[in-house]
This record gives structure tokens, sequence and C-alpha cells, in this order.
């Protein structure tokens, strides 16, 4: 498994969470957990499909005021590692339909740290215009507020053992 990161087209975010590789996968892979970080807060996260597994389909939509939803993200998952790596892209739909349009494609690792997991979320773009437009949409403060989010969750849930 290759997770190079090149900086003229990346954009990472990392995190040291505490609590166990299991509990941050189960936010991943628990729909009733995942709707409650994807999105930054006070937006609400709605998934219409995920299917957790290479070539299935990953689409969510959002809210402002958690009545009136439109659409956030459609894409394909590309590869699906239990309790080490999730990617999917927005270039590919369900069962690795071509989409009209891409962006990126995001990649998400946990790995073991003496703390307790060390998550990297990484968004790659095909070139550097899209990197530079994605920094200026507000990457880090967005994917560093969903980190957090999923972090505040799953470290809740650890200290409630």
């Amino acid at each position: 498994m290759t997770d190079d990161h090149d900086p003229e087209l990346d954009l990472t975010i990392s995190r040291i969470i505490r609590a166990e590789r299991a509990a941050v996968w189960n936010a991943w892979a628990d729909p009733a957990l995942f709707v409650r970080w994807w999105v930054p807060a006070p937006h609400v996260c709605r998934i219409v499909s995920m299917d957790l597994r290479p070539g299935g389909s990953f689409r969510t939509e959002f809210s402002e005021d958690g009545v009136a939803f439109g659409p956030h993200i459609t894409g394909c998952f590309l590869a699906v590692d239990p309790l080490e790596r999730i990617v999917f892209t927005d270039a590919l739909t369900a069962d690795w339909r071509p989409a009209e349009s891409a962006f990126l494609t995001a990649r998400f690792t946990l790995a073991d740290h003496p703390d307790g997991t060390e998550y990297t979320a990484t968004a790659l773009h095909r070139s550097r215009a899209d990197r530079d437009r994605h920094e200026q949409l507000g990457f880090h403060e967005g994917w560093g507020t969903v980190t957090r989010q999923l972090a505040e969750l799953v470290e809740a849930g650890a200290q409630g053992r």
C-alpha cells in the first residue's frame, strides 16, 4: 500500500485521536455515527447511499437547516481495508461508472499510535489549480473541523468505557 504525499497536488490533515482504531473505523462504517461528524456543524449530513466496499456507492447530502438537503459527495469507494484505509473518488459513481465531472480522490488512513490512532485525511487532485482551488475553498478549515468532530465523537465514547 503506497500512501505517498505530493505537496504539489495533495492537501492533508492529520490528527492523533485518543481512541482505538476500531472506534475510529466504526465511526466511518456505522451510518448513525458517520452522519454526526461528516459535515461541519451546524450543517447536517444525510446518507443517500454508502456501500463500503470497492466499487460501492458513496453519496451524501448536506443541509444548513436540517430540512432542505443538497448534494455533497457523489462517488465510488476505490479501496476499503478494514481498520486501515478508505479511498473514494468523485471521478466514478457506483460500480465504477464514470462520473460527469471529477475534482478529487480522498484517502483516509488509520494507524496505531501510542496515544490512540493516527488519522490522516488526504485530498488528491489532478492539477495544481484544483489543489489551490480546494485550499481556497477552505480545505483546512472544513476537513480540519470534520476531523475534530470525528475525534470528539470517538474520544467521548472511549472515555465512557
